[in-house]
């Protein structure tokens, strides 16, 4: 799917910061002189993570960006803009082609030279449309309670990253860092079900290899592992990117240093006996961290037997009982201890669509319907 003269690989973000800079905002100034924009790349994308590779060039990567209109500013030039820059875009830049051409897999498009005009991936849209779109919600109106726990972690990631290159609208910004990271309490909750689901399978790592089932004993040390990453992200106020960046993400927290080895060894590990005791030394380095960030009243960090059986465990409800005991909306301290929608589905065909995942969350947290009560300010 790549050109056989491709160029050497260019970060897909500076990429598009080139690209509006040096070709798409000199045509704009032509075609719509008077017409406030902002410009940015954001959304999906591994470019707009900063997890870009050159293996990424080969689908949905390459000189890519969105404008933003006022949204009565989109019927009136939004078409002749992205016809212009259809007829007038370089055929390549910086080597690379600006024509994206269909795969046959759904809506997939890669880069590929083109003699006609060029089929670009600008888009042209609302701010407004564009987020409630992509997050299924209008943060211009308003972020509630219900509009953060029924977002997925990936699409928040996704808006709040990448780089705005121009907001001539003065609004693009001023969302982002609206969205940028979860108010105290929703923050508060969040943790506490994060813990919520080490506490419900710690000690099983132990009892599968008791009775002999070791692989057992391993899928549930992985999922303990992930539940770890995901908290540590959580702590270091990081929105946990979905799986194929989950690791690359918990590489840039402050831990991971010290963790990496731990975890590793843990799922490396051919003995629940071996398997369990790098668990045990993780969850103290976390709970250290956790006691670092003076959330709550200190919880001793050391592991222990869990009740009477002789498996050893972080007693994980500790920091859950600490955590909710701090948050002072009666509304989030009754809410099951579930979490965002991310914490307790783990479906991509959900997590993917904004009004799947708010549909679920709404099922399982009702008391927490979408627009309903006062917008919480981050």
């Amino acid at each position: 799917m790549r050109h056989a003269h491709m160029p050497a690989f260019i970060p897909g973000l500076e990429l598009s910061r080139r690209f509006y800079t040096e070709a798409v905002r000199p045509l704009l100034e032509e075609v719509a002189p008077a017409t406030p924009h902002s410009a940015a790349r954001i959304g999906s994308g591994s470019e707009v993570l900063g997890y870009d590779t050159a293996r990424s060039t080969d689908h949905e990567w390459g000189p890519r960006l969105q404008l933003f209109l006022h949204s009565h500013d989109v019927p009136r030039h939004a078409a002749r803009i992205r016809h212009v820059l259809a007829e007038h875009l370089p055929k390549t830049f910086h080597g690379y082609p600006t024509h994206f051409a269909p795969t046959g897999d759904r809506d997939v498009r890669v880069m590929k030279l083109t003699d006609g005009p060029v089929h670009h991936r600008v888009e042209v849209t609302g701010v407004s449309s564009w987020f409630t779109a992509t997050l299924g919600f209008d943060p211009a109106s308003g972020i509630t309670t219900a509009d953060w726990l029924a977002t997925p972690t990936q699409l928040l990631a996704e808006v709040t990253g990448g780089a705005v290159f121009h907001d001539g609208l003065h609004v693009l910004s001023s969302l982002r860092t609206a969205l940028r990271w979860y108010p105290r309490d929703v923050w508060l909750h969040l943790l506490a079900c994060q813990w919520q689901r080490v506490s419900q399978e710690e000690a099983f790592v132990g009892r599968c290899g008791e009775v002999g089932d070791e692989l057992g004993s391993a899928v549930v040390a992985a999922r303990l592992v992930r539940d770890l990453m995901r908290l540590c992200l959580l702590m270091d106020r990081r929105y946990p990117p979905y799986g194929k960046w989950l690791g690359s993400a918990f590489a840039r927290t402050p831990t991971a240093p010290q963790l990496t080895p731990v975890l590793t060894a843990a799922l490396a590990a051919t003995d629940w006996h071996t398997r369990e005791r790098h668990l045990a030394q993780a969850y103290e380095i976390v709970a250290h961290m956790h006691n670092e960030l003076e959330l709550t009243a200190q919880v001793d960090p050391a592991t222990g037997p869990y009740h009477s059986r002789p498996f050893r465990v972080a007693r994980a409800e500790r920091f859950v009982r600490a955590l909710t005991a701090r948050i002072e909306d009666p509304a989030l301290r009754n809410l099951p201890a579930v979490g965002a929608v991310d914490q307790f589905i783990d479906s991509t065909d959900v997590l993917g669509r904004p009004d799947l995942a708010r549909a679920a969350a709404h099922t399982v947290t009702p008391t927490a319907r979408p627009r309903l009560g006062s917008p919480m300010k981050p």
